[in-house]
């Protein structure tokens, strides 16, 4: 039990080393790399990782004697907490999201210290040390937060209350509705009821059933059947429009839309 609380104070040692280079900016946020698809998981995992550290770490200090206040204890974690949702997750998640992480952050810490009657007790008892002020030390951080607490709520109601001067948000629409005709050369067409011209078989004429045997997903239309090669220069029809629209993209869409469509250009 005591080697494996010694691996869990390694760990969070080196967990905190990394959080911290990560914070003076000494060490990329993604040298721990996020899996693509299980992000959510893997922070979890990670934040589990760290809570196991932080438990190893605290019985090492309690068998040295060095042991942390349980107060403190709950205050660092809140405090690691949302260092950890700014500077290690990639790219930054806006402050209202880390607010709400924050809250929820801070409920849980509240249910750990009050898990039983004895954590709750040493929880609160150096806030009962303030507020009795038997010490002179105690009385000073009384007046201290007396004064101190009130300036920085203020301060804070004051910020978000006074008018700012900013100018308006601009919105941009990237791609509009389509609308229910468009006149192209003279001619009005109903996209509703007008065939794609580009879905046709090689000799020219709309072909639906032709374009759908070319293609793997037919409901979409994106993936190619092996046999269906649009870069063949002897391609009519269909795989002609195909490899022109590839050319297109390559050349002025991929930058925005990536590779894949996906956004990641």
């Amino acid at each position: 039990m005591k080697a494996l609380m010694s691996l869990g104070a390694l760990v969070g040692v080196a967990g905190l080393l990394l959080l911290g280079g990560m914070i003076f900016d000494v060490v990329p946020s993604t040298t721990v790399r996020l899996i693509e698809g299980y992000m959510p998981m893997q922070l979890l995992f990670e934040v589990g990782c760290y809570v196991l550290g932080f438990a190893g770490l605290s019985y090492v200090l309690n068998a040295m004697g060095m042991g942390i206040p349980r107060f403190w204890q709950g205050i660092g974690f809140w405090v690691f907490l949302m260092l950890y949702l700014k500077y290690r997750v990639y790219p930054p998640i806006p402050f209202s999201v880390r607010a709400m992480y924050g809250t929820v952050g801070l409920v849980t810490v509240f249910m750990w210290v009050s898990a039983n009657e004895e954590d709750w007790r040493k929880f609160k008892q150096p806030i009962l040390n303030v507020l009795d002020a038997q010490t002179g030390m105690n009385r000073l951080l009384r007046y201290a937060y007396l004064v101190l607490i009130p300036i920085l709520v203020g301060g804070f109601s004051y910020n978000a209350m006074m008018p700012k001067s900013e100018e308006p948000i601009e919105l941009r629409t990237v791609h509009p509705a389509p609308p229910a005709s468009t006149k192209v050369h003279g001619k009005t067409y109903v996209l509703q009821t007008s065939q794609n011209p580009y879905r046709v078989n090689p000799e020219g004429k709309y072909d639906q059933e032709f374009t759908n045997a070319n293609i793997v997903e037919q409901g979409m239309g994106r993936l190619m059947k092996p046999n269906a090669n649009p870069w063949d220069d002897k391609n009519q029809g269909y795989l002609k429009y195909v490899r022109e629209g590839g050319e297109i993209f390559f050349q002025n869409c991929h930058f925005c839309h990536g590779d894949n469509l996906n956004g990641r250009g």
